[in-house]
């Protein structure tokens, strides 16, 4: 069964014109979903969770000083934080508010009942914010906000983070690169932004072994990721033999993406989805959460997410929501 979670909030973050993290990534997501049958109401109301558990669960991964910088930085009308590429509207904070309760009821819900697979089609996206910086179009880690919730809420005592976005997750390695009960996995273009995830990053002290970077040249296709996915990535988390599976599904290995440089298909997205959802069956009955990272084709982005949503076992037959 496949759950898709969204909030109206997440289009509320506002960019420059022209700037490629806009409201419209989301917005076609929701629509080619909706003309596709899947059960998708982007208009539905806030998620009923209580704005302290959201706060600590944002806090138990962002420094509080950060979190109350970011957000005097929204109230005072200031243009970025931290870089260029993290520009401020009147609307950034309740948007990455509101991908951060996604990503956690994406994770409650999946994580309730055996063969439950999520998909949190919120943004801004997430997996470059570090504890106290804002990068890389990021503000908030909800993939790593979802993880140590699942630890701390759930007791779970291995979760593994799948980053397939074209970029290194950088915030989301380094959160957790010291500790062995959270496995960050992540194929990615090397060389590229943000300059991390070379091989050689396999976790610091107690946490070496948890980390597994498989860093791709650029023009890549579908038999190269199928080969990584194959020799490095399944038995990797088949090692770890995780209780639960996160997923940062980025679209920008897609071959014709404005910021990426891989040669991914649309059947590409969708084979990832299969083998994702197979490595989850074998591992931890079958429970996983996804949840959007990059992305910048407005052409494809919506038919590339639905097609890695079939290949994860969803369908408009099948697939429900809660927004």
């Amino acid at each position: 069964m496949l759950r898709i979670f969204t909030d109206p909030r997440c289009l509320e973050h506002l960019a420059p014109p022209g700037y490629p993290e806009c409201p419209e990534r989301l917005a076609g997501i929701v629509r080619r979903l909706r003309a596709g049958g899947w059960d998708v109401f982007a208009d539905a109301g806030p998620a009923a969770r209580p704005r302290g558990e959201t706060r600590a669960a944002i806090e138990a991964i962002h420094d509080p000083a950060y979190v109350r910088r970011l957000e005097a930085a929204v109230e005072r009308g200031d243009g970025l934080i931290d870089s260029a590429d993290n520009p401020l509207s009147a609307g950034t904070w309740d948007a990455a508010w509101a991908a951060v309760e996604c990503a956690l009821d994406a994770a409650d819900w999946a994580v309730a009942e055996a063969g439950r697979h999520s998909f949190a089609a919120v943004r801004p996206p997430g997996h470059h914010a570090e504890r106290a910086t804002a990068m890389g179009f990021c503000y908030f880690n909800t993939v790593a906000v979802a993880a140590e919730h699942l630890v701390r809420r759930h007791g779970l005592e291995r979760v593994a983070i799948v980053d397939f976005d074209v970029h290194h997750g950088n915030g989301s390695q380094h959160l957790f690169e010291e500790r062995r009960d959270v496995l960050y996995a992540s194929l990615h273009q090397f060389p590229f932004y943000p300059g991390t995830g070379a091989e050689s990053e396999t976790g610091i002290g107690d946490g070496e072994g948890a980390t597994l970077n498989v860093a791709l040249a650029a023009g890549c296709g579908d038999e190269d990721y199928a080969r990584a996915f194959a020799d490095r990535l399944l038995p990797g988390l088949e090692r770890f033999a995780p209780e639960m599976l996160l997923i940062s599904a980025g679209f920008d290995a897609w071959r014709d993406d404005p910021l990426g440089g891989m040669q991914v298909t649309r059947g590409g997205f969708e084979h990832w989805g299969e083998r994702l959802a197979g490595v989850a069956a074998r591992c931890c009955g079958g429970r996983s959460a996804s949840l959007l990272e990059g992305g910048y084709d407005l052409a494809c982005l919506g038919e590339l997410a639905e097609r890695y949503l079939t290949g994860v076992g969803g369908s408009p037959q099948t697939g429900e929501s809660r927004v």
